[in-house]
């Protein structure tokens, strides 16, 4: 008995996937990153409060710190008061503004805007770039407000123009290292009522520092930690390229301040950008 003819299936053909090479992920995850902050700074110029909150602050913080305590304080080396504060208040500014990302990102997560992001076909690092470089643009401004009040009350820099453009490079050098703290902050804080709980943490950070008054000033355990805080190495280094009055000790961390305020940032952003993407691609899982 024979059988009947048998069909053979032809499998069917595989399905492919075009996968774009790294010349074009590239591409596109400048492209989201630049669209992200093209939003960052729509916003900012619809909301003027923000803008006037921007420039209020350091208004305050020279009316506070030069006039107010300045007139008490005496760093040594009988160095003008001023002369020291003003470097500060720029190293102080650009630390006090990851308190502004991670409260931007609370808001975003909490009125649901990354989860959209998300659910769009963009390159997962945009948000978090795009928020970055959009803060470098916002604490830009900051310098150029604090720097146009300095100039007003009377503050000079006296290292030339190369000397100040690299003091300033310093400031934001360091706020773009903050900002992924920031950011990271921001995506791991549950909500905007706990983001409030932030200060405690940003208010130290700042404040034990050589913003304005020297390390070998305060008490031992104290001073160790004013000098070995990052915001220390900035403040110092640009007090230096300024040709302001630099009150220092002898500790190594001190002698080597413009080394240190380079080394600073560039740990801070290998160490709380790589974990800023990554808990921003975990969100939902």
């Amino acid at each position: 008995m024979t059988s009947g003819p048998t069909t053979e299936k032809t499998p069917p053909p595989s399905v492919v996937r075009f996968e774009p090479g790294p010349e074009r992920r590239l591409y596109w995850a400048v492209t989201d990153c630049l669209t992200i902050v093209r939003r960052e700074l729509t916003h900012l110029r619809k909301q003027p409060s923000l803008i006037a909150w921007q420039l209020g602050f350091p208004i305050v913080s020279v009316l506070l710190f030069v006039y107010v305590f300045g007139s008490a304080m005496d760093v040594g080396e009988g160095a003008d008061y001023k002369s020291f504060a003003m470097p500060g208040l720029f190293a102080m500014t650009m630390a006090f503004g990851f308190m502004n990302t991670a409260m931007a990102v609370v808001v975003e997560k909490d009125r649901g805007v990354i989860d959209r992001f998300r659910s769009m076909p963009m390159a997962s690092s945009a948000v978090v770039t795009g928020r970055g470089v959009s803060d470098v643009l916002h604490a830009a401004l900051d310098l150029v407000v604090i720097a146009i009040i300095a100039l007003v009350i009377g503050w000079r820099s006296n290292g030339g123009l190369a000397a100040t453009l690299a003091a300033f490079g310093l400031l934001l050098l360091l706020r773009f290292a903050l900002i992924w703290i920031g950011v990271f902050l921001g995506l791991v804080t549950p909500n905007q009522e706990a983001a409030g709980n932030l200060f405690a943490v940003a208010f130290p950070f700042g404040m034990v520092s050589s913003v304005f008054t020297p390390p070998s000033m305060m008490p031992d355990w104290l001073g160790t930690i004013a000098m070995w805080n990052p915001v220390s190495s900035t403040a110092n280094a640009i007090r230096d390229l300024f040709g302001n009055p630099l009150p220092t000790g002898d500790s190594w961390i001190e002698q080597n301040a413009l080394l240190m305020s380079v080394v600073w940032p560039l740990v801070i952003t290998a160490i709380f950008l790589p974990l800023a993407v990554r808990r921003y691609q975990a969100l939902g899982r």
